[in-house]
């Protein structure tokens, strides 16, 4: 695989003295240690952008983006094949028009690991492997992962190089069930041991940029940039016009998440199920929690404090009621007892609802677009694994594998191309093609019929 890392940069950059690419802002806030980490300025590259002065690449970052129950296959297959005008979203994946130039979507791929209802599928996706029981409920079975999930791969090959080894969050809480960490967790170090996501948005605020101490009450003290001010105003006038532009974007989004967090009711909760966000007459706040916590992860990912992350959007088999499409009732059921009608079938319902994720998909990807890093954006230096568990929710179907790919892999993906596989390659090749694009030099991935050493080579340069 060809790496060409500078096919999107654009200009030349002036840069006069280079800045140490890992100096920090510090200060003491409460009797803590604050510190603030700086995003990728031009001050610590070399004159074309494309890497650091001390001739370092700059990173490329590994993420899972996961929601729950699956498409309407339908409506969410792309039309055409092959790269940019050669194909156009589906209905479904119209929300994400915007960073059409920086997917990759696959059709024709399938869960080769077995057929058990969301446990398989979930489990296939992300280890390759099949599922691992632990023991049966009612009509169903307790499963877990088998091995690690692919951000914990990518964490492994990547660890000791960033403050935090992983990132992961939850957006739509989890609702309850006894089918094991399969149904509750996204990222897995092995069976039955998760990393659960953190649902609370000021925890992961305060781990991110407070750390572990008591200033935990953003009503009352005073603002963490407050902390660095000192160092901030010594350094700003030493920077050239686009890194203090950079710089000053990087704190207004530091301070506008403090605002927001602030401003939001305090609300006991038990420690096992925080939310920030309370529900509104019964109803969930998806679009603020979602909102934040992109903004939270593009910050960690700016600013280096870690490398790989993991996003639940909603949970394997999720139960969220996606209001915003019209639901009355979870998503899991509303699969099964919404009735499908017409040729191909439609369920209006859970079509809406993926619709609805996909934008709450496009938010993320605006965030990362919206960053710079050198002469592009920190989504040129993503590899993010987009993906579900079923292709549908109703026949829990498992060929025609929902995947996206978004960003270019800090130049090794493509992007803007619809490839479609035969129809019996295993979806396994994707969790490679996306591993390696973050620069992992990974030789296979997965086990038994889940095992591939193949990449797809039509998304890579």
């Amino acid at each position: 695989m060809k790496h060409t890392p500078n096919r999107f940069f654009r200009a030349p950059l002036f840069p006069s003295k280079a800045l140490n690419r890992r100096q920090m802002l510090r200060g003491m806030l409460g009797g803590s240690a604050i510190t603030i980490a700086l995003p990728i300025l031009e001050g610590m590259l070399n004159e074309h952008g494309e890497a650091f002065a001390q001739g370092e690449a700059i990173p490329t970052r590994f993420g899972l983006w996961f929601w729950g129950n699956g498409v309407r296959p339908e409506h969410w297959i792309p039309q055409g094949v092959g790269q940019g005008a050669a194909w156009q979203l589906s209905e479904e994946l119209l929300p994400l028009q915007n960073h059409k130039a920086k997917l990759s979507a696959l059709s024709g791929y399938t869960i080769r690991t077995g057929t058990h209802p969301h446990h398989a599928g979930m489990t296939g996706v992300m280890t390759g492997k099949p599922l691992h029981q632990v023991g049966v409920t009612r009509d169903t079975i307790v499963s877990t992962f088998d091995g690690p999930s692919l951000d914990m791969i990518a964490a492994a090959q990547l660890e000791g190089q960033t403050p935090f080894r992983s990132l992961e969050v939850g957006v739509t809480r989890f609702r309850g069930t006894d089918e094991g960490t399969t149904f509750q967790h996204l990222s897995h170090n092995g069976p039955n041991n998760p990393n659960p996501s953190e649902y609370d948005p000021r925890t992961v605020f305060n781990r991110l940029f407070v750390g572990n101490n008591s200033v935990n009450d953003l009503e009352t003290r005073r603002s963490v940039l407050d902390a660095v001010m000192g160092q901030f105003s010594k350094l700003r006038p030493k920077l050239g016009a686009n890194d203090r532009r950079r710089l000053d974007q990087h704190f207004e989004s530091i301070r506008s998440l403090e605002r927001r967090l602030a401003s939001e009711p305090i609300v006991c909760a038990l420690p096992n199920e925080p939310n920030t966000y309370p529900d509104l007459n019964g109803q969930e706040q998806i679009n603020a929690k979602n909102e934040v916590m992109s903004e939270l992860v593009a910050l960690a990912l700016a600013c280096d404090l870690t490398r790989v992350f993991s996003i639940q959007f909603s949970t394997c088999g999720s139960g969220v009621i996606v209001h915003e499409a019209g639901a009355t009732d979870g998503l899991h059921r509303t699969t099964h007892d919404e009735p499908m009608s017409g040729n191909p079938a439609t369920q209006p319902i859970v079509h809406a609802a993926t619709i609805y994720t996909m934008s709450q998909l496009a938010i993320f990807l605006d965030k990362l677009d919206q960053s710079p890093v050198g002469s592009g954006t920190l989504l040129d230096h993503c590899a993010i694994a987009c993906t579900t568990e079923h292709t549908d929710g109703r026949l829990h179907r498992y060929e025609d594998f929902p995947f996206l790919i978004a960003g270019l892999g800090g130049g090794r993906l493509r992007g803007d191309v619809h490839h479609r596989g035969s129809g019996q390659e295993s979806i396994t090749q994707a969790g490679l093609t996306t591993l390696r694009a973050a620069g992992l030099n990974l030789p296979s991935f997965g086990s038994a019929d889940g095992y591939t050493e193949q990449s797809i080579s039509a998304l890579e340069i």
